[in-house]
């Protein structure tokens, strides 16, 4: 499994996995105690792989800040979400040195770093396998114009 099915529920505390799509809603598993709950569509919902960070040079996708966590980290786990303000920062500076420290903040910064501690936890997330995710675009080939003769 990817991050491209892991969601991010207002007002529920860690991670799910999205299972099946309903008429109503969806229905997600929770990463944390595996139970299932359904989801209506009224419910503020946000796919982890549409989620990007502020930088100073546009947006950086959140699957690529976990890549950058994970190859610093050597795959292993990133500092705890819990550790104090200033440690945070510096450590996410380290990871993304370009981050706009004026949109960005510590409250998501902590997100982020729980967010990779659960994924990371589960073997969702590695340096191999957030870059065979990452699509890829191919080069348009362009055919020259036919002329007629």
């Amino acid at each position: 499994m990817s991050i491209e099915k892991i969601l991010a529920i207002s007002g529920k505390p860690g991670l799910y996995a999205l299972k099946l799509q309903t008429r109503t809603g969806f229905v997600a598993e929770s990463l944390i105690d595996g139970k299932k709950i359904t989801v209506g569509l009224r419910s503020n919902v946000s796919l982890l792989s549409e989620i990007s960070v502020y930088t100073y040079g546009g947006e950086v996708r959140l699957s690529e800040v976990f890549t950058a966590i994970a190859e610093k980290e050597d795959d292993g786990a990133a500092i705890s979400h819990k550790e104090d303000n200033a440690t945070l920062v510096a450590y996410f500076r380290e990871v993304m040195p370009e981050f706009d420290e004026d949109r960005v903040y510590t409250s998501d910064i902590k997100k982020i770093l729980n967010w990779y501690n659960m994924l990371q936890a589960k073997g969702l997330v590695s340096k191999a396998l957030l870059k065979a995710d990452e699509p890829t675009e191919a080069p348009v080939e362009e055919e020259a114009p036919k002329t007629e003769e």
